[in-house]
C-alpha cells in the first residue's frame, strides 16, 4: 500500500458551542509522516481539535485548517482523505471482517480485484487472515481494534486520526496493542493524530505531544520534553507524578523542612522558592548521608519497583521509587539524594 504523508497546519482555531467556549484560539503544525498525540484530561479540548481536523466540526471565524497548500476548512470529513478511528471502532455487525475492511472501497466504486488486493494486504498487516471471514461478535476487543483500523487505512487516507481507540480494553492487551500500534505507524509513515488521556500511550506513540487544559494548549514537545521539562504546573502535575519542595533559597540551595538542597552552579535563583523532581530521580540513604531527611511514612511494593512516601523532609509528602528489592519499613528516618540534572524549576 502506498500512502502520501501530507503536513496539517491549524491556524487560529477555536470552537464555540451554545455560546460556550471550549476551544480557545489555537495555532498548530503536524509534519508530514509524524504522529502527533494531543494529551489531556476529559474536557480539555483535544477531542474537538481532531473533529477540527477530520472536518466533523468546523472552526469559529477567523480559524482555518490546511493539509499541505490547500485550504480544507470547509470541506467536509469524505473529501478530506482522512481515515478515523473512533473510540467505539464503529464497526458493522452485518458484515465480516473481510465487508468491514473493504467497505470504503466498495463505495467509492473501486474495482473488485483491487479491493481483494487491499483487503488481503491490509489483513496480512494486522493479523488478521485467519479471520477474514468470521462476524464481527466472534472477534476480540483487539481484534476488533485491528478491524477498525484497517478499515480506516483501506482508502489510502492522507491523514489518520485515532481517537482514544485503546481506551475499552483491559489493561494487558492495551500494552500489547500499543506495542503493535507504535510498530505500525512507524512503518507506514503516514501524518496520524492521536487523541488519548492515557500518558503511557502518549509517550510511546508520539513524535511530539500537545498537552492541553481548558481548552488551551499548555505545551508542545517531545515525549522527553515533556516529561522532564515541563513548561509549568499544568503539564508536570498531569504527566507522571512530580515532588514539590518549597522553603526558601540560600546562597546556593534552597533551605526546607528536612534540611537543604544544593542547586548545581548557574542556577537560577530568581523564580519562587521551590523545586519539583520525579519520584526516579532520587534515591534513599542513610540519614547521616543526606543533607535532606525525612522519614518513610508508607512503602507499597509495586513489582519492578517499590513507591516509598516519605514525610517530614519538605512541607508536603515526597514519593520515591526505588528498586523493587529495596526494602525500607514504615517509621524508619532516612536521607534523600536527588540528582541534580533531576531538579526542575517552575513558573
Amino acid at each position: 500500500m502506498k500512502f502520501t504523508p501530507v503536513p496539517i497546519a491549524l491556524a487560529q482555531c477555536s470552537k464555540t458551542f451554545h455560546g460556550t467556549r471550549v476551544l480557545e484560539p489555537i495555532d498548530l503544525t503536524i509534519g508530514a509522516g509524524e504522529t502527533l498525540v494531543l494529551l489531556g484530561p476529559s474536557g480539555c479540548g483535544k477531542t474537538t481539535t481532531l473533529r477540527i481536523v477530520a472536518g466533523l466540526e468546523t472552526p469559529d471565524a477567523g480559524g482555518a485548517v490546511f493539509f499541505g497548500g490547500d485550504d480544507v476548512t470547509r470541506l467536509p470529513i469524505e473529501r478530506r482523505q482522512v481515515g478515523m478511528v473512533f473510540q467505539s471502532y464503529a464497526l458493522f455487525p452485518n458484515l465480516t471482517v473481510r465487508g468491514n475492511v473493504g467497505y470504503g472501497l466498495k463505495i467509492a466504486k473501486t474495482e473488485p480485484a483491487l479491493v481483494r488486493k487491499r483487503v488481503d494486504e491490509l489483513l496480512a498487516m494486522m493479523r488478521l487472515e485467519a479471520h477474514a471471514d468470521k462476524a464481527i461478535h466472534q472477534l476480540s476487543g483487539g481484534q476488533r481494534q485491528r478491524v477498525a483500523l484497517a478499515r480506516a487505512l483501506a482508502r489510502e487516507p492522507r491523514v489518520l486520526l485515532l481517537d482514544e481507540p485503546l481506551t475499552a480494553l483491559d489493561a494487558r492487551l492495551r500494552d500489547t496493542l500499543r506495542r503493535d500500534m507504535n510498530t505500525l505507524l512507524r512503518g507506514l509513515g503516514i501524518t496520524t493524530v492521536y487523541v488519548t488521556h492515557d500518558q503511557a500511550e502518549a509517550m510511546e506513540l508520539g513524535d511530539r505531544i500537545v498537552v492541553m487544559s481548558a481548552g488551551r494548549i499548555e505545551q508542545i514537545g517531545t515525549p522527553r520534553e515533556i516529561y522532564y521539562r515541563p513548561a509549568n504546573r499544568a503539564v508536570a502535575q498531569f504527566v507522571g507524578t512530580i515532588n514539590r519542595l518549597a522553603g526558601q533559597w540560600q546562597e546556593n540551595a534552597l533551605a526546607t523542612a528536612g534540611g537543604c538542597i544544593h542547586t548545581p552552579e548557574g542556577f537560577a535563583h530568581d523564580g519562587p522558592p521551590e523545586l519539583f523532581f520525579r519520584p526516579e530521580d532520587a534515591r534513599l540513604v542513610a540519614p547521616e548521608r543526606a543533607s535532606l531527611r525525612g522519614v518513610v511514612e508508607t512503602v507499597s511494593f509495586l513489582g519492578e519497583r517499590t513507591r516509598v512516601t516519605v514525610t517530614g523532609a519538605a512541607p508536603e509528602a515526597l514519593v520515591i521509587d526505588v528498586t523493587g528489592r529495596s526494602q525500607w519499613a514504615p517509621g524508619s528516618a532516612v536521607g534523600i539524594e536527588i540528582a541534580a540534572e533531576g531538579l526542575i524549576a517552575l513558573p
